[in-house]
């Protein structure tokens, strides 16, 4: 079998795959026409998280696990926007990690709302104004993120999705050579994060601009030809900035955990996770959170998180408590600690967990 049969093969199967990708979409209409009608969200992480377990159950290769998935997300998307068309609001600007966990969750074809502050998300989606918001929630290195958390207490909207995504920074540069590079672009943090590469580089001599974001610093080495940047594969590409390394960074596991947001509850799906600020009476006192923690234990609910958080109520200082546990609000067990503590937890939604 020669070249040409192979590629002519390969058109063939293309035309195939375009022919099923049709009929997806298709039926997909049909699905939404049905949504609209009943007042469902169109966006299911439960269902999603079933199509892709079953897929990968299924898959025999050369495809990997997280290529299937990739896939998939895209075609998610598309089929989302052939059922209804809706924004996406996300932390700014664009270019930032967290447009990137939008677009790695919406696809290219989602209408996307940069904001500047983690508030002006939540705000957006109470007005109406977009139906998702992709925030961060969690570092792996450099912690909780409070806003977050202080917003989720505040606000009547529900997580309704997690992603965990690696933050990989890039070097992207228009200058010819390293050694003309006179000043490098980025967070302040990015640097730190970068020290060995910027050293084994011999660009510890170039000037160094701290700006408020890697998207930032993109733009502005973007005109200038004997600038770089460190920052994230996306806002490389936006300013059209050639990218001379991938993965720059010392440590290769950080992570950050990104929360989408909305105002609709999820089905369960036999693998989620539930997120509840639990507001405990004197909980600066001794064995104040063992009640809590006891029941837990005694209905079989496997908690994977804590995280405590000041906040100042009629004058009286107590503590947030920020719980993740397995299970959805529905569950038996779930249900039972809401009856007997019901009026110390804020349920702030259940949603496939991250696998």
């Amino acid at each position: 079998m020669n070249l040409t049969h192979l590629r002519e093969e390969i058109d063939a199967i293309d035309n195939k795959i375009l022919e099923l990708l049709t009929k997806r979409m298709n039926v997909v209409r049909k699905v939404g026409e049905l949504k609209h009608r009943s007042g469902t969200s169109i966006y299911r992480p439960e269902r999603e998280k079933d199509i892709l377990n079953r897929l990968k159950n299924l898959n025999e290769g050369p495809l990997n696990d997280a290529a299937i998935e990739a896939i998939y997300l895209e075609i998610f998307a598309v089929s989302r926007n052939l059922e209804l068309p809706e924004r996406v609001a996300y932390l700014g600007p664009e270019g930032s990690y967290t447009h990137q966990a939008a677009e790695s969750r919406f696809g290219a074809m989602s209408e996307y709302l940069s904001m500047n502050t983690i508030s002006s998300i939540f705000n957006t989606i109470e007005s109406k104004r977009a139906k998702y918001g992709v925030i961060p929630i969690e570092n792996n290195t450099d912690g909780i993120v409070g806003e977050t958390l202080d917003l989720l207490g505040k606000s009547n909207l529900l997580i309704v999705a997690e992603m965990m995504m690696p933050i990989h920074h890039t070097f992207a540069t228009k200058c010819d050579k390293l050694s003309n590079i006179k000043r490098i672009y980025s967070r302040d943090i990015a640097f730190g994060q970068c020290r060995n590469f910027l050293s084994e580089y011999s660009l510890d001599n170039a000037e160094r601009f701290p700006v408020d974001s890697t998207a930032k610093a993109a733009m502005l080495a973007s005109k200038e030809r004997d600038s770089a940047v460190i920052c994230s594969h996306i806002a490389a590409k936006l300013h059209s900035i050639p990218i001379l390394f991938e993965n720059i960074e010392d440590a290769h596991t950080n992570k950050t955990r990104f929360i989408i947001v909305s105002d609709f509850k999820n089905k369960p799906s036999g693998y989620d996770k539930t997120s509840v600020f639990a507001k405990i009476l004197n909980s600066d006192k001794p064995g104040a959170l063992m009640g809590l923690l006891k029941d837990l234990n005694d209905l079989n609910i496997n908690m994977t998180k804590i995280e405590s958080r000041p906040v100042d109520d009629i004058g009286d200082f107590n503590f947030w408590f920020f719980i993740d546990f397995e299970g959805h609000y529905d569950d038996k067990n779930i249900q039972e600690l809401f009856t007997k503590r019901g009026e110390e937890l804020k349920w702030l939604g259940s949603y496939p967990k991250f696998i």
